[in-house]
This record gives C-alpha cells, structure tokens and sequence, in this order.
C-alpha cells in the first residue's frame, strides 16, 4: 500500500506478474481477491521518536476498503503529553461487496447478492461473476451477469442459491470492466471478494424424556415412542432407569450440612442431626455401610451420568459421613458440647452465644427439635440439654397463652390469636410429652389464618393426640394449595408466600418438609406422599441440598419420615424391563442391595432401529418403582419437533408493526408539549409466513419449568437472512433476568436462576437476506444436570424483497 493525501489505493499484484489485456492474443489480467478482512488494522505500543518528536510505522492495510482511523498517544518528560488522529482510506475505483447470511442451513434457499460501485466518471460495463466451492451451496441458473453501470452509480446483481449438505462453502465474486477505448488496468477495472461460510445440518441432537410412577394399584408400566428414519444412527440412545425410591437420595445432602463453614446454633445442630436419623435409618435396614461406600447406585431415577463420577464432583460420597459410626459419634459430641457452649443461662439459644444475649423461641424450637430427634434415633443427648431447652419453651408458650387469654381484656401485653410461632412451640414441645390443651384449643380456632407451614405443624400435633378428625380436617384444609402434575409424578403447595417470604415460616421447603411429615403419619402409601418426595428430591436445585441448612435438614428428615412410613425402605421385587416384547433385563432389588443394584439399561446405535418402540418394566413382589426413559437421537427430520419433560419450550415470531403514538409531556417551563413516541403492534408470524426485508421481528420464548431450577441456558438458533437489532452482549433481554450472547448463528441467553411455572425470554430481530429459510430449534439446558433439557418446533420462514 502507497500512502498519498489520506487516500490508499490498492496495489495490482497480478499486474506486476502478469500481462494486461490488449490485442494480439495478449492474456486478460486476472483480478485480485480480497480475502483478508480485520477491524484492526495495528497496535504499537512503546513507539520511540526521533529528537525531533517524529517516528515512522509501516502498516500493513488488509482487504478491506473502508475508512480508517488512526489514533496516537505520546507521553514525554514531565508533563508534556500529546494526541493526534488522522483517516486513511483505502479504495478502488471499482469495487464489489459481497451480500450473503453469516451462515446457511441444509435445505435453505437464499438470495447472493453483488453491489458493484462504479466511481470513475463514464460508464462502465461489468461482467459480474459468481464461484462457489465446497459442494455445500449449489447456485440456481447462471452464474455470471452483465450490467451497465453509469459512472458515480451502483448496480446490484442477484443469485439463488440452496445449501445442499453440511460444510463450509467458499462464496467469491468478481466484477471485470470492459469498453472505454483503451487498455484496461486490472486493479482500477477489476475487483473480486470472497468470503468462508458454514453451511449447518439440519438436524440437531434432541433428548426426549419420560416420567412414570408403579405404585400400588399396577404392576407395570410403559413407554411408547418412534424413531424417525432420518437420523444420525451412531448418536441414537436409549436409556432407562428405575429406583424402588427416590427419598433414598437424600444421602448425597449430608457432605453439605457436615461441611457447612459457620457456626451459629442452627447450624450447629443441622451439622450433625441429618447424619444420624440417615445412619440409623440406614442400620435399621441392616445396611452394610462399609460395603455400600465402595458401590453406589443413583436412587434418584431421573438424574443421568455415572453415579460414582456425578457424586464426586459434589463430593458426595468421599466426605459423607454417613458411612462411618466413629465419625457421626464425633459429629455428635462436637455438636452437643457446642451447643452447650452457646446455651444462655436461662437455658434457651439465641442464634450465636455471647455476652449479654438473649433467647428466641424460635431458635431455641429449632435445636429443641434436633436434639429430640437426635435422641429419638440413639445419639446420645444429655438429658439437662434438652431439659432447659423444653423448660424455656413451656415458660414462652404459658406466656403466650396469657396474652391470647387476655386480648378481650385489653391489656398491656395481649394478642388477638395465637400464630405461626405459636404452632412450631406446641409441635416441639408435643415431641417432648408436653402438652398445653388451652394453646391447641387456640391454634385450632385460629387455623384459617395460620399459613399453611404452620397448619402443617397443627396437623402433626393433632395428630399426636390423637384428635384424628381435627387432624383430617386441617389436610383437607391444606389440600386446596396442592398441585398435582401427572406427567412427572410430582405434587407441590402453592404457597402464595408473596407477603412473608423472608419468615421463618414462609420457607417453601421447610412447609413441604413438615407437610411431608404430615403424611406420612396419615397418608404414607398415598400417590400425594409420593409425589411430594419426588417433588422435594427433584428440587434441591440438581446439586445435593436445598436453599439453607435448614430447610436442607428438615427435608432429610422428613424423606425418612417418608421412607418408614411408605415402606419404601424394605423393597422385595423382581424388575423385568422389556424392549419391543423381549425382555432385556431382570433384576432383584430388595434393602440389602437398595444402594448396589444395577438400576441402568442402556440401548444404543444400530440397535435402537427405525420405527415404533415400546419400553415396559413389570414388577414382581411389593414396594414402589419410579422409571425415567430418556430418548437421545440426531434428528434430521424435515420438521424438528419440540421436546422436554421438566423444561418445556416454546418460541413464536412476532411482527412488529410501527403505530403512530404521541403523548403528552411537560416542557423546560412546565408547559404541555405533544411528542411522537415508539410503540408497535405485535403481530404473530405463522409458520411458513412471507415476510419483507426491513421487517422487524420480535423472537419470544416461553419457558414452562415444573419446578425451581439454576444456571441454564437458552440458545435461540436464528434463521440465516435475520440479523439481531441488538449487537453487544451483556446483561439485559426481555422478561427473565440473563446474560445474553448474540452470536452469528444464535443468541445464547444465560439465566442464573428459573423459577418455577412460565417465564419468557425476548429479543429483536431484523429481515435482511431474502430467501427461504430454516430456523432450528431453540434449546434449553441445565449447564450442570445433562437430563434438564428441551427444545422448541423449529421455524419456517421466508423474505421477500422490500422496496430499492
């Protein structure tokens, strides 16, 4: 490159080697292709100048013919600083630019454009010319055009393309001028440019999930599905699992209590009550703990992956304490003389010991439960421990009973009924043998405004005094915020804790937990009880715990509240699981092999043939049996079907419609001005539907989660001709909170946390490129759970031409 005046011209390589075009049989020069394009050009860093203040950089421009600008710092001796810019511009004074999608889809079909820019002052003719190699795109028609352009103009040279295999394709076009009377210069009178493409199957590896649940009332169950011919074989897999329980899960929760890094009350006796209602659970089994460490099996069905390699990156199973007697017997005693260590003189906890605090009820509640069940499954509590703890507890609720007693009195210290603390104070103290008939007389009058944690708690105190009828009332009373969802097995409580979800008693978890306890004293074999273990299990964000220690604590115990009562824990069955009518595997579970069996088929490649399958597991003997199939295949079906179990996707194309809005506002004086603001009216695009280049459009996704799930991405495969209206990536995107990537063919949008139920995810696209198109599905994926996925239809879509 020559600088001259701001203004770079391109040097003519094949000029300097070969021969230009002339009469006599003289060879026509070949034309120069850019190839080499860059948005920078150089960065010199530590330039040293010349005593006059001067220095000299060679730049190498690449192909581009642009405007460049060029930017310069200098720092000298003490406070003499300096800057300067200058714009260089590279040109030719005939110049193509090459029009085409950033990348191309099997099957699509689409418009090659050439601008051909003419800046010599007479006319020119050009012969515009189109190459592609790779086999990947095969172009429609002829491939060179001759066109007249007048001097200062533009002209633009159309081809149809259609993308015909997976590949990169390389697409170069060329503009050559001829006429004007004298022998041509190949670089002013010439300009070729290609550029390298991928060209993207269509197809893509989808998963298909299903959920089933053998209880009671059947012995088997199936799944039905279809294979589609059109497909990648060697990436077809089938895989299938089964677990008499899903509460047995619950074991990967103990590593996180036991290796918890703070210290306060209730992390102290979370730290170790887990462990021990797990062990001895696990001993009245009669499991041998040693043997089970060293061979584990996943209990929770719809979890994929090795087992052994799953926990280890949790490291569940190397730090779980659970396995070894000397380890929880240390757990206790550290437990119980921190617990004394933090106990006030009154004999209550506050949340840390130090000088001059005071007791809680509800602290004081918390460690009281955990040291009762503690020493309900054999650890050894001091009996003065838990004694101050219930005294301090019983002078709270006398307390409380007055104040209730009194309220039509007016007095001082008075309330008008008794509440949620009230609840957990009567249930604790029911746990120790105490009881006080004036309080539960008020928390049944009151229960209708009690939430439904503490009704929970009202239920399992009823239910100790044997006041059935009362107790049934209240799970009926519960029952309006249950939700049941069939397709995945799963109940839930719709709280409705908007008001109070920062209380104690407005914890999700903590009112499933004692809600599973609940029913496990009343309905234990209930398809609710088992749904709700499953819901819990599902729920514990696809690690190993739940939102807190707590609530991570109240959940174990209640999944063995569960396992005993539902009699989930003893299984004695024969397994068989059957393929298209053959039987494939049969397997004997029972407790002694509940942590070792093999609860895995798996089916894959060539073998897994085109067509329709069914999937059927038959049960022999008594005990529960959850099923998960999953289906993972390379579809390259001609339309790409959505997909998803716990993840559910769907994504609609919306046109937007510019309608003409003002409104009012005030001025700098508070005057009414009149102003034209943005508004459009969204219209839905149907598959199929033609639209205009220029067209903006609205992508939404609509995510169904069925529970609470965190770190997922949504990836959003764009169709080739449309180009995103936003270009920078960072936090923002329509509806869920998310860190969103525009990519060339896609736009990934990173969402840390999805709350349960229907959320929507947006952004903006443009028509550009016309042409026929295929948008792929959009996908979801859990970054650390591979069995969370799903997928959306894929979209069809055309561009037509807009107005020139």
């Amino acid at each position: 490159m020559t600088l001259e005046g701001g203004r770079v011209a391109a040097d003519a390589p094949a000029m300097k080697s070969g021969v230009a075009g002339g009469k006599g049989g003289a060879k026509a020069p070949q034309v120069m292709v850019r190839s080499e394009f860059a948005d920078l050009v150089k960065w010199a860093g530590a330039i040293k100048t010349n005593k006059n203040g001067e220095a000299e950089i060679e730049i190498e421009y690449p192909d581009n013919l642009t405007t460049w600008k060029v930017k310069v710092w200098a720092l000298g001796k003490g406070t003499r600083v300096g800057e300067g810019s200058a714009e260089v511009i590279t040109s030719k004074d005939l110049i193509v630019r090459l029009q085409a999608p950033r990348f191309f889809v099997e099957t699509d079909e689409v418009v090659l454009s050439a601008i051909v820019h003419n800046y010599r002052k007479d006319a020119k003719e050009v012969e515009v010319t189109l190459e592609l190699e790779g086999g990947a795109l095969e172009a429609i028609g002829a491939t060179e055009a001759k066109v007249v352009i007048s001097g200062g103009g533009e002209q633009r040279v159309d081809w149809r393309a259609v993308a015909r295999k997976e590949g990169d394709v390389t697409i170069r076009m060329k503009a050559v001028a001829h006429g004007g009377g004298r022998v041509l210069d190949a670089d002013d009178e010439s300009d070729a440019m290609e550029m390298v493409f991928p060209v993207y199957v269509h197809g893509m590896l989808r998963t298909e999930s299903w959920s089933r649940a053998l209880l009671r009332e059947k012995d088997s169950v199936s799944v039905e599905f279809e294979v589609p011919k059109d497909r990648r074989p060697g990436q077809s897999r089938l895989e299938i699992r089964y677990s008499p329980t899903v509460a047995g899960a619950m074991v990967d929760s103990l590593p996180y209590l036991a290796a918890y890094p703070h210290s306060s009350t209730e992390h102290t006796v979370n730290r170790f009550v887990p462990a021990v209602i797990t062990q001895r659970l696990l001993r009245d089994m009669q499991v041998d703990l040693a043997e089970v460490r060293n061979k584990r099996v996943n209990l929770n069905p719809q979890e994929l992956g090795d087992a052994q390699k799953r926990a280890s990156q949790w490291r569940v199973w190397k730090d779980n304490p659970v396995w070894s007697l000397e380890e929880v017997d240390t757990m206790v005693r550290k437990g119980i003389k921190r617990l004394r260590e933090m106990r006030n003189s009154d004999g209550g906890w506050g949340w840390f010991s130090a000088s001059g605090a005071r007791s809680y009820p509800h602290t004081t509640a918390v460690v009281v439960h955990g040291l009762t069940v503690a020493k309900a499954n054999g650890a050894s509590v001091p009996d003065e421990l838990l004694n101050g703890g219930v005294e301090w507890l019983k002078r709270y609720e006398q307390g409380q009973v007055e104040m209730v007693r009194s309220w039509k009195m007016r007095k001082k210290k008075t309330k008008q009924r008794a509440d949620a603390l009230d609840a957990l104070v009567r249930k604790v103290l029911g746990m120790a043998g105490i009881n006080e008939k004036e309080m539960l007389g008020f928390l049944k009058r009151d229960r209708v405004k009690l939430p439904v944690y503490a009704k929970c708690l009202l239920g399992l105190e009823l239910h100790r005094t044997g006041d059935l009828k009362e107790r049934d009332g209240v799970i009926r009373n519960i029952e309006q915020f249950l939700k049941e969802d069939r397709e995945n097995q799963t109940a839930w409580l719709d709280l409705g804790n908007g008001g109070y979800w920062w209380r104690w008693y407005g914890s999700e978890f903590e009112a499933h937990a004692f809600y599973l306890k609940l029913l496990a004293v009343a309905k234990p074999r209930s398809s609710q009880a088992s749904s709700l273990a499953k819901y819990l299990v599902n729920n514990r964000k696809h690690a190993t715990s739940w939102k807190s220690t707590r609530d991570t604590a109240y959940c174990v115990e209640a999944l063995a509240d569960y396992l005993r009562a539902s009699g989930e824990d003893s299984p004695e069955m024969e397994v068989e699981v059957l393929l298209d009518g053959k039987s494939v595997k049969t397997v004997k579970i029972s407790k002694e092999n509940l942590f070792s069996y093999d609860g895995v088929v798996i089916v894959a490649g060539d073998v897994l043939g085109t067509g329709k399958h069914k999937v059927e597991l038959r049960r022999a003997g008594k005990g529960s049996l959850y099923v998960n199939v999953y289906l993972t295949l390379f579809s390259k079906e001609t339309f790409l079907k959505k997909a998803g179990l716990e993840v559910k996707l769907d994504r609609a194309y919306y046109k937007l419609v510019p309608v003409k809005a003002v409104e009012d506002v005030a001025g700098s004086r508070g005057q009414a001005l009149r102003q034209r603001r943005e508004k459009y009216q969204r219209r839905k695009i149907e598959q199929g539907e033609e639209l205009i280049s220029g067209d903006l459009i609205e992508v939404e996704l609509s995510i169904e989660s069925k529970n609470d799930y965190s770190y997922l991405v949504f990836e959003d495969w764009k169709a080739a001709g449309f180009e995103a209206v936003e270009q920078h990536s960072g936090h923002g995107g329509g509806g869920l909170s998310s860190f969103v990537e525009y990519r060339d063919e896609k736009v990934s949008m990173y969402v840390r946390s999805l709350p349960r139920g229907r959320q929507n995810l947006s952004y903006r696209l443009r028509a550009e490129i016309p042409g026929t198109f295929s948008a792929l599905p959009a996908r979801a994926e859990a970054m650390y759970a591979p069995e969370l996925k799903g997928n959306s239809d894929e979209m069809k879509v055309s561009v037509g031409e807009g107005k020139r």
